[in-house]
């Protein structure tokens, strides 16, 4: 299974982007799917999750009302949508998949397979 993310970018506060995320090898609809993002020097973080049926999303206080996260099965993809972008979402952004797990949505642990990364920079 990989992961291919994209779709960062440099943007004024303010400003919009949509990630994306294909998925190639597996059954797509099988995978929850999940975002986090890394800034320098931080751990990483949880930002989005949603379930294989897109009936159930997830989001971290600090994008709720900004981000809303889907999916489209028949593309194998998963997207992000970011919103009121803050210098403070400065970060490289990285999707992962996850079959099964009985640890918490938010947790890195939860999810199996992780792309690459995309960065995302805003500007003041």
């Amino acid at each position: 299974v990989q992961l291919q993310a994209c779709g960062g970018g440099l943007v004024q506060a303010g400003g919009s982007l949509r990630l994306s995320c294909a998925v190639s090898g597996g059954t797509f609809s099988w995978y929850f799917m999940g975002w986090f993002r890394q800034a320098p020097g931080k751990e990483r973080e949880f930002v989005a999750h949603i379930s294989r049926t897109t009936s159930t999303t997830y989001y971290a206080d600090s994008v709720k009302g900004r981000f809303t996260i889907s999916r489209d099965n028949a593309k194998r993809t998963v997207y992000l949508q970011m919103n009121s972008l803050k210098p403070e979402d400065t970060a490289a952004y990285y999707c992962a998949a996850g079959l099964a797990s009985s640890r918490s949505y938010d947790d890195p642990l939860h999810y199996n397979y992780w792309g690459q990364g995309t960065q995302v920079t805003v500007s003041s």
